[in-house]
């Protein structure tokens, strides 16, 4: 039988630390690939992963045992991403909207991500490694609201109520961003789309 979260988080709280260790394999995952398309940057994803969990050892008597661990932790997840992007104003930070030049633009993927399948070819493996970039880049170009609200339901499959709470409206507003969120995605790659089609159709006429 599985265990809740809120099941593990109490074990822990009562010093299971088996129980912290089997909540970090389950969350570990998804809250990294929401910190690393939220902040755009690996090294700074890595380091607010460790932050989030850090936090939840530091605050596991804060956690309230009616509401629910997943809630808890993406919201810690995205103060921490908040607090990022207000630190990275007021350096001036550059954008980290696409990679630097010269750097390799699967830095931004997860070693999961990397990994080839053995059941496709290897031009299919590219072309996925592709999408799977253009795809990141047309996400990175979401408005702030707008990407975490499409990270959370599509990367961590939470509920849009859960989200709601998460970052602190109601759930008719995460529902209205996640709609205009899908609708920007559809629209920019549709255009990738077209844009590879008629680099297709120009190599092959000359």
């Amino acid at each position: 039988m599985v265990e809740s979260d809120e099941a593990l988080m109490s074990a822990y709280r009562a010093g299971d630390v088996r129980a912290f260790e089997r909540l970090l394999a389950r969350h570990e995952k998804p809250i990294w690939n929401f910190l690393r398309r939220s902040v755009r940057d690996v090294a700074a994803a890595e380091d607010l992963l460790q932050e989030v969990f850090l936090r939840v050892v530091k605050s596991a008597d804060e956690w309230k045992g009616t509401a629910k661990v997943s809630t808890w932790l993406y919201t810690i997840a995205r103060n921490l991403c908040v607090d990022h992007a207000r630190r990275a104003v007021h350096r001036k930070a550059a954008s980290l909207d696409s990679p630097a030049h010269g750097a390799d633009p699967e830095a931004t993927a997860t070693l999961h991500d990397r990994l080839p399948s053995t059941d496709a070819p290897a031009d299919a493996q590219v072309a996925d490694r592709e999408a799977r970039i253009r795809i990141d880049r047309a996400i990175a170009a979401l408005p702030d609201e707008q990407r975490e609200v499409f990270l959370m339901r599509e990367v961590m499959e939470m509920p849009f109520a859960e989200i709601a709470a998460a970052v602190g409206t109601s759930e008719p507003t995460v529902k209205s961003r996640m709609r205009y969120a899908l609708e920007k995605l559809r629209a920019a790659l549709a255009e990738l789309g077209s844009g590879a089609a008629g680099a297709t159709e120009s190599s092959g006429s000359g």
